[in-house]
């Protein structure tokens, strides 16, 4: 292998990759050297000569160097062969024949900047970054021979690639997409949008928490909201749900929670709407709507530093509306995939929402993404997805029965409005 250049991090830096951590920014760099074209391998070592690792350079962006490896090993075929046999053998202990999960996360995969998703037969690729773009070939080389894909997709368009110089694009890799790519999901069949779908084409890292509708879906009227192609609100039905309402602002979306519901036989119970969210609990509300479970789980809605304290108000007014929606005694299904809104964060809004609501909850599991999407230790950003189920307390503002309630169940937590 041709020798790579050599860059040099500062002291603070040396700590946080030592624990594993595999971003270097560009301010931690002695020097950024401009002159190296973006995606370039390159050595790190600290100002001793200590060896750091290899990775992949980028001038243009904020994390100037992405760690592939600390050892100094050629980054080829063969090394990512490894690192995606690595990957697909840490989901082996999922359910025998799931055919529908994430085989490589990023970071928390070793091999940053990089998505596979797998649908069966075809495989969904997003190549966020420059590195792990010019490593496209060789990445596709291993994907066919593993495993003999019908259809290899890049879903290069999101907005990561343009903070790296790249294009958005979407592209065919390998083979043909199939006229309809249909996955089984929790014993229900979706159809997929491969080239056109939100992310990939599914909501793959609340598989596991789709089974949380067991319980809170029994016999129930249920709101779900923010539905895309209908995943929480089909498993609601699965799980005896009396009546489901889907709400999205997507009409391509809805057609398709349609075509679900009629794939599995539940159109009786579901119906799936097209409308704005925010204007739809509104609408709900005024109209005296009221539900015994509600799912919210929106897209991101803080894609930037700068967007947190906007999406914290959209946050807080789509959980407001919600929880004035539940029946006395309902649950209430909250999600956040923005990974710069923390649990902290996440759970201070809820408090407010639901004071404003004047309703009193007890948070009865607090969730996040699967085994498919793993949260690494020394990786915080990992850790993104927040799925939080509050049960309403039935009793009425201002009684004491909520405390209570409390008393007799003191290994639930409670958020709101403390009645005494």
């Amino acid at each position: 292998m041709t020798p790579l250049s050599v860059l040099t991090i500062k002291p603070q830096a040396t700590k946080r990759l030592k624990t594993g951590h595999p971003w270097i920014f560009s301010n931690e760099l002695v020097r950024l050297p401009k002159e190296l074209e973006p995606g370039r391998l390159v050595d790190v070592k600290s100002r001793s000569g200590e060896w750091i690792g290899r990775g992949y350079f980028n001038p243009r962006s904020l994390i100037a160097v992405r760690l592939l490896s600390r050892e100094p090993v050629d980054i080829d075929e063969n090394f990512l062969e490894r690192k995606i046999s690595r990957a697909q053998a840490f989901r082996e202990p999922w359910p025998s024949g799931e055919e529908a999960y994430r085989v490589v996360f990023g970071e928390a995969d070793g091999l940053p900047g990089l998505i596979i998703d797998r649908y069966g037969s075809v495989l969904a690729v997003q190549f966020l970054t420059a590195g792990m773009d010019r490593l496209t070939e060789p990445i596709l080389k291993v994907l066919v021979k593993r495993f003999q894909p019908v259809a290899v997709v890049a879903r290069n368009d999101t907005a990561a690639r343009s903070l790296e110089g790249l294009p958005q694009e979407k592209r065919l890799l390998y083979g043909e997409v199939p006229p309809a790519v249909v996955i089984q999901k929790n014993g229900l069949s979706f159809e997929v949008d491969v080239l056109e779908g939100q992310k990939t084409g599914f909501f793959l890292d609340q598989s596991e928490n789709y089974r949380q509708m067991d319980g809170p879906a029994h016999n129930a009227r249920v709101l779900d909201a923010f539905c895309y192609t209908g995943a929480w609100g089909l498993h609601a039905a699965r799980y005896g749900a009396k009546e489901v309402i889907g709400l999205d602002s997507s009409e391509k979306a809805v057609l398709q929670a349609q075509r679900n519901a009629e794939r599995n036989g539940l159109t009786s119970i579901c119906n799936f709407i097209r409308e704005d969210v925010f204007e739809g609990l509104r609408r709900l509300h005024a109209a005296g709507e009221r539900f015994d479970t509600i799912i919210l789980d929106p897209p991101a809605f803080a894609k930037s530093r700068p967007k947190v304290r906007q999406a914290i108000r959209g946050y807080k007014e789509i959980n407001r509306l919600a929880m004035m929606l539940l029946s006395p005694a309902g649950t209430l299904i909250t999600c956040s995939c923005s990974h710069l809104v923390g649990n902290e964060m996440f759970r201070e809004m809820l408090v407010s929402a639901a004071a404003d609501a004047k309703k009193s909850f007890y948070i009865t599991a607090w969730r996040t993404q699967g085994r498919d999407h793993p949260v690494d230790l020394s990786i915080p950003e990992t850790h993104y997805l927040k799925c939080v189920i509050l049960e309403a307390r039935s009793t009425g503002h201002g009684s004491n029965g909520a405390k209570q309630g409390y008393n007799q169940n003191p290994d639930y937590d409670r958020i709101g409005p403390i009645n005494e």
